[in-house]
Parts: C-alpha cells; sequence; structure tokens
C-alpha cells in the first residue's frame, strides 16, 4: 500500500475507534444538493438575503458533536451550535459563511471572562461534504467516491478542555452551496475568520462577550487564515479583542508552494487552487481556458468537489505539465502571465502589520508548504516591528511531502495552545518574541 494509502487508512482506522459515524450515500430530494453522494444537510444553503452587518447571524441550530460524553455540568467537551453568519468576500460582496461554536463544560480559571479561539481549519478539500462543522458532528464522512476526515477536532478539543470557546469556521464557499470555495484566497479567508468571532459573540447562550479575548489557531491553509487575518485585524474588526495568533505552516507566498506541491502527495490542491482563483477572479478564466487542455479541465471539475481523502489517493504525484495545451508547468505559465503574476502577488501575506502577537511554526523539512516562504513571513513581520514569536520545527526529511507537512503540526500543537493560552489570560508576549535571534535559527 502507497505511503499516502496508508496515512488515510490510519486516520480512517482512528476515527472508527473512536466512535466516528458516517454519512450514508443518499439521492437528493425536495431539492437537497448532494455531493459525491453526501446529502448536504438544508441549513446550508444560504437564503436570498443577507444581514448587512459583518458577523451577523443568519440562522443557527443545535449541532451534535459525535465524540461527546455526558458530564455534571453538561455534555464533555461542551454543547454545540451551528451557525450561518454574514461575511464579505474579497471582491466587497456578502457572503454567507458556516461553522461551528462550542460552549465548554470546562470552567475557564484564567482571568477575565471567558475567552475565544477561532479555529481556521486547514485544507479540508473544495466539495461541500468536507466542512470541518460536518466533520466536528461526523468525525468520518463517506459518500459515493469521498472520504472526509474531521482531524482539526482534536484541537478544538484540546482547547474545550481548558475551558475555552471554540468556534470553527468553514471559510466561504466549503459546507454553503451557493458559491464554489476560494481556496487560500487570504482576504476571503481572513473576512471568515474574524467574522466567526463576532458570530459568537452574537449567539445567544454564549459567554463569550466583546470584553472576552479572542486568539487565533491555524495550520498549513488554517495557518494562511489566521495570518491574513491577523493582519487585517487592525482595519477589519478592531472591535474583535485579539490578543494573539498561530499561525502554522502558512502559505504565505502561493507562488513558491505552487511550485512545491506540482507532483507531490497533495497535487489536488492545485486544482482547488485554481478554481478558487477563478471563482474570486472570473477575468482570468479565458486565461485559464486557453492554457489548460481536456485532461486539466476534467480535472479541476474533478477536484471541486473532492475532500482532501479522495484528492490524496486520485491525485497523488500528478504533474500539471499533463494539464496544460503546451506541456507547461502551472508555475510556468503564472510566471508568463502578468494577470496571473498580479492575481498571486496580491494574495502575499506579510505586507501588512499585526497588531497584536503572533506566532510563527513552521518545519524545517516541510516540503509541501515550503519551510523557507514560511519562515520568510516572520522575516518580514519583524521587519515591519511586529510582535513575532518564530518557532522551526526541526525534524528531518521523513521521505514523503505530506508527512513531513503533518509531522510539524502535532509534534507542536501542544505548545502552540499553550502559547496561545497564555495569550488569553493577559501575559504578554515578552522573551517569547524572538525576532533578533531569528537570523540565526533555521
Amino acid at each position: 500500500m502507497p505511503t499516502p494509502a496508508r496515512i488515510l487508512a490510519a486516520a480512517v482506522t482512528t476515527a472508527a475507534c473512536l466512535g466516528a459515524s458516517a454519512l450514508p450515500a443518499a439521492a437528493g430530494q425536495n431539492g437537497a444538493v448532494v455531493s459525491r453522494g453526501v446529502t448536504i444537510p438544508a441549513f446550508y444553503t444560504p437564503p436570498d438575503t443577507l444581514p448587512p452587518a459583518d458577523g451577523a447571524l443568519v440562522r443557527s441550530e443545535p449541532l451534535h458533536l459525535a465524540l461527546s460524553l455526558p458530564g455534571l455540568d453538561g455534555p464533555l467537551p461542551g454543547t454545540a451550535t451551528r451557525l450561518m453568519y454574514k461575511s464579505t468576500d474579497s471582491n466587497g460582496a456578502p457572503v454567507a459563511v458556516t461553522g461551528a461554536y462550542v460552549e465548554p463544560s470546562a470552567a475557564w480559571r484564567g482571568g477575565g471572562p471567558r475567552p475565544l479561539v477561532v479555529l481556521a481549519p486547514g485544507t479540508m478539500g473544495q466539495g461541500d461534504q468536507c466542512a470541518a462543522s460536518l466533520g466536528l458532528e461526523h468525525p468520518l464522512v463517506i459518500g459515493a467516491g469521498t472520504l472526509s476526515v474531521g482531524y482539526e477536532d482534536l484541537a478544538a478539543y484540546r482547547l474545550l478542555a481548558r475551558g475555552i470557546a471554540v468556534v470553527v469556521t468553514d471559510y466561504a464557499g466549503l459546507g454553503t452551496t451557493d458559491r464554489l470555495h476560494t481556496y487560500v484566497n487570504r482576504v476571503d479567508e481572513a473576512h471568515a475568520v474574524l467574522d466567526a468571532a463576532r458570530a459568537a459573540r452574537a449567539l445567544s447562550g454564549s459567554s463569550v462577550t466583546g470584553a472576552s479575548r479572542v486568539a487565533l489557531y491555524g495550520y498549513s491553509q488554517g495557518g494562511g487564515a489566521t495570518a491574513a487575518a491577523a493582519e487585517l485585524q487592525p482595519t477589519y474588526a478592531p472591535d474583535v479583542r485579539l490578543a494573539g495568533t498561530y499561525a502554522g505552516a502558512p502559505p504565505a507566498d502561493l507562488v513558491e508552494v505552487t511550485k512545491a506541491i506540482d507532483g507531490s502527495d497533495l497535487a489536488g490542491a492545485l486544482g482547488w487552487s485554481v478554481n478558487g482563483f477563478l471563482q474570486s477572479d472570473p477575468e482570468l478564466r479565458p486565461i485559464a481556458e486557453s492554457h489548460l487542455n481536456a485532461t486539466g479541465k476534467a480535472a479541476l471539475k474533478d477536484l471541486s468537489t473532492m475532500c482532501v481523502g479522495d484528492a490524496l489517493l486520485a491525485y497523488n504525484s500528478a504533474r500539471s505539465t499533463a494539464w496544460t495545451t503546451d506541456g507547461r508547468s502551472l508555475s510556468e505559465i503564472i510566471a508568463a502571465e502578468p494577470r496571473l503574476k498580479a492575481f498571486l502577488a496580491d494574495q502575499r501575506i506579510g505586507t501588512l502589520k499585526p497588531a497584536s502577537p503572533v506566532r510563527v511554526a513552521t518545519g524545517t523539512a516541510d516540503d509541501l508548504v515550503p519551510h523557507r516562504q514560511a519562515r520568510d513571513l516572520a522575516v518580514a513581520w519583524c521587519a515591519k516591528g511586529a510582535d513575532v514569536t518564530y518557532k522551526p520545527v526541526v525534524l528531518p526529511d521523513l521521505g514523503r511531502s505530506i508527512i513531513n507537512h503533518v509531522t510539524p503540526l502535532l509534534t507542536d500543537q501542544g505548545t502552540a495552545l499553550s502559547w496561545l493560552t497564555d495569550r488569553l489570560e493577559g501575559e504578554r508576549a515578552g522573551s517569547s518574541s524572538n525576532c533578533a535571534s531569528l537570523p540565526l535559527r533555521p
């Protein structure tokens, strides 16, 4: 069995052993949206009109946590609510975003009101069945040709055990059935993250208030989302009391990331990226049409409904040279097309200064979301005078890009959560900030 398949099998086995439930393959009824055999709950279809305020609740409903135990003060780790809230996309248009809020059963023992962490998921895929909020209800989602594992549940549960409220965002277009997920669009993701904090405090029954400290947690795609949110918070959401941001393995430079993932274990992410770019800027479509051959166009359509597990199996080691009319890679085409270069330049994270402490972690052997470009983000923020804690996770090359990428998440997660908890308790980053010594670090 190939290595990625072994990883996927292990994840599935773990989810099953934890009592995960699976969504059965189902046909659409009464106009229900079906993605690869999985019926998307009607909750995820946005209404025609959205409220004007960013972060305003559109609707909510109780959410059953698959991994839950009875407790003296309520279900453990807490009581969950499915959310839909209003945000604004990169074109300035209103967009509905879904997610989930969990009120912890554990007491907050730090100072001040109960704090909140916005959890920005790592790469889940582009099919609506891949949404992280569905992963809390069904840690293992199986349909006709799809497989999604709610791997972000671990971080959420570790935070809840500390008495920290958690809100998970699904991002624009992931879960919601009205548009395609704009994968790695920094503005869409940043706004979705910040507006999730606003939605959490607007929810009836939430103990989060305007005085609650807020922290952001994300790795990989989520690390890019939280990094972008930290940059945009002072102007987009000054009402969110941001105490700290963890940005793990952030894809800050999509030009470099595109080169790295081409031919890798997660080559399918190329398709999600292109699909998202075309959703954000339809004027790019003629350029894409002129360069993609029939194989490439079919791959983009296929990937648009896939989860990360599907792509690991179906597009492992795929090369974009097989998707183009002249055999050039997508990176070569981007370099030759000014319009594409400008679009990706606008996605660059690191051009603005975060106003609150940030912790950037990156595996030194990560060759999927390359270590060097993540380190460069920390360097750029330090140069702007930001409060930066840079953490190189020093590990050997473990032989596969997906393993090199995932291992730092697991080895650094406990330290990252402790760093965030310190910020939520009101401690200054202080001695953990290390811009002065960054040039000596790998």
